[in-house]
């Protein structure tokens, strides 16, 4: 009987620290949408990923570093070989709580390994998620131990399934395209279709792209204020769980990485992360209207955190 009692409470712990660790450290607010062909999400580890043992992390250049990509996959279309519309690098490290979110503007015009100067986000497309990884490494200067790719329009189902969300807007906005309602100025609370919404507008923002990545970075971090708030409530986490598990599949990742990685997300303190977008400027590529991104300013962001997960410099929030 006591050793049931204490299988049934290693269950249950291993389901709170892995539906915590899905939500947080794979930054999943993308729950599959049910239209998507399989898979409808997946971690994949990376070869940086060999021979990681998160648990013995000690904070000396043990940031963990996870690559989130929401996918622009329409239906029937698969989800780690569309374009990759939004791009998030997360470092964080359990020793110091803190993390970081490096976002990358989806339009980055870059050199892909073995496919030329494109935007970033076809390298999804084009070469699946490693090669995605490769990609964004290669720009910030930090290799992603895990990429994560999900439907982007799953968003409304999580942060449904977690009662909304509260997000800090800096600026009143309207999208006649996406949201033509409109956001007011101020902390507003969003339920999941309008945080769709608020993830893909750029219309009606000022700086584009780059603003729409920092609203992205938003809903992120509301995301993670919720859960840990109410991480404890009965069946809070079993609910997210069920949500983010559901079709979710792994490659190069075991049950012991997870529950590795999960513990060492809930270690982070939701008051130590920084969020930044990679600056750049508007310009063409031929006929296509692309971003040149300022790699050395990605570059110094991936240096800085490198180490502790902390961004010690510019766009702090």
């Amino acid at each position: 009987m006591k050793n049931l009692t204490a299988l049934a409470s290693l269950r249950h712990r291993l389901l709170t620290t892995l539906a915590l660790g899905v939500v947080l450290a794979l930054t999943a607010v993308m729950v599959p949408d049910a239209q998507v062909t399989e898979p409808r999400a997946e971690l994949i580890a990376t070869k940086w990923a060999k021979g990681l043992d998160v648990g013995k992390f000690t904070g000396k250049g043990g940031t963990i570093w996870i690559l989130a990509v929401g996918s622009d996959a329409r239906p029937g279309q698969k989800v780690t070989r569309t374009r990759g519309d939004a791009l998030h690098l997360v470092g964080f490290n359990p020793s110091t709580g803190y993390a970081t979110d490096i976002s990358i503007p989806r339009d980055s015009y870059v050199n892909i390994p073995g496919q030329g100067r494109d935007k970033i986000n076809s390298a999804l497309l084009n070469g699946g998620p490693k090669a995605m990884g490769r990609a964004v490494g290669n720009m910030v200067g930090v290799q992603p131990h895990y990429v994560f790719v999900s439907s982007f329009w799953g968003t409304s189902d999580m942060i449904n399934g977690i009662g909304g969300v509260d997000v800090d807007n800096p600026r009143a906005f309207t999208d006649s395209y996406v949201a033509p309602y409109g956001f007011k100025k101020g902390r507003i609370h969003i339920n999941g279709p309008h945080s769709v919404d608020f993830a893909r507008a750029r219309h009606g923002l000022a700086n584009g792209d780059f603003d729409r990545s920092a609203n992205q970075s938003r809903i992120l971090r509301g995301i993670h204020r919720k859960v840990v708030a109410r991480q404890h409530d009965v069946g809070f986490m079993a609910k997210g769980v069920s949500l983010v598990m559901k079709k979710m599949h792994t490659s190069g990742v075991s049950g012991r990485d997870l529950y590795q990685l999960a513990n060492a997300v809930a270690a982070i303190n939701p008051g130590k992360i920084r969020t930044c977008v990679v600056p750049g400027g508007i310009g063409n590529a031929g006929a296509a209207s692309v971003v040149f991104p300022n790699v050395g300013a990605a570059k110094a962001m991936g240096n800085d955190a490198r180490r502790d997960g902390r961004l010690n410099r510019g766009c702090r929030g």
